[in-house]
């Protein structure tokens, strides 16, 4: 096949779930509500019981809520993995994705070109999120806004990756919520999203060896880093490697000769 027909199935897969997510606004404004209220309410409650002054100078304050605030892009990136991969099984049982599966193109390359799409969404979800923070006077230098590019598309694909392989062992729509809650608040609560690690070190050895090797931690810190215009190489090479073995694992789960699909009878 030629690279014209790679193009256009690559495209064609990215421009429907655009349009999807265009037309799915409760989608997109959930995407906004989670984050937001703990940057705006959790917050101000952390405030509180830290006993900060209401009133002028706001410095820790800030610095709290700047700290959270690649955390909190995560949780972003983090659901909306999870929601691409529950449109995967729902497309699977409806057979949208399974006609797809059996085009003459890889299956590798159709399950990446989804998740590229997947991905492209979440860093349009992203950008409207700084945008409103930027409002709330809660602003990163203006070049980390183009530092944290890179970042986001790594750990965009990672967090995708993860929900893909997921996707790959589940059967039916009906137990895919279950298995998403069973994923995402370990993964975002045993993470370094509202903490630093040395902080959670103070109170347990447990969670900070948990956070500390949860793949969801190092794409935390990657845009962090990204975002105030700084480089964290352990963190990038975390997240790469994460993202290969999670997409590596995902493409066997949806090869009809070796993976999931066969013993599930689907392919």
């Amino acid at each position: 096949m030629r690279v014209l027909h790679y193009w256009r199935a690559m495209w064609g897969i990215i421009g429907r779930e655009l349009l999807r997510f265009l037309k799915q606004r409760e989608r997109f404004i959930s995407a906004l509500v989670r984050p937001l209220v703990w940057l705006f309410v959790f917050a101000a409650g952390f405030r509180a019981a830290l006993g900060l002054a209401i009133t002028p100078p706001y410095e820790t304050y800030i610095l709290y809520e700047v700290y959270i605030t690649p955390g909190l892009i995560g949780m972003i990136q983090l659901f909306n993995g999870m929601q691409s991969s529950l449109s995967m099984v729902y497309d699977r049982e409806m057979g949208s994705m399974r006609i797809l599966l059996v085009s003459p193109l890889p299956r590798w390359f159709l399950l990446m070109s989804k998740l590229i799409a997947g991905t492209a969404v979440s860093i349009v979800q992203v950008y409207v999120f700084l945008a409103i923070a930027w409002f709330y006077e809660i602003q990163a230098p203006l070049h980390g806004y183009l530092w944290v590019l890179p970042a986001l598309v790594l750990s965009g694909l990672m967090l995708g990756a993860l929900g893909l392989l997921l996707s790959s062992f589940i059967k039916q729509l009906e137990n895919f919520a279950g298995v998403m809650n069973f994923v995402i608040f370990p993964m975002f609560f045993m993470s370094t999203a509202l903490y630093p690690l040395w902080k959670i070190k103070e109170s347990s050895e447990l969670l900070h060896d948990l956070a500390k090797y949860n793949p969801f931690s190092q794409a935390v810190e990657l845009i962090r880093f990204a975002l105030y215009e700084q480089y964290n190489e352990h963190a990038l090479i975390y997240t790469a490697s994460a993202f290969m073995i999670f997409m590596l694992i995902a493409v066997i789960g949806y090869n009809p000769t070796k993976g999931m699909m066969v013993r599930k009878g689907r392919g």
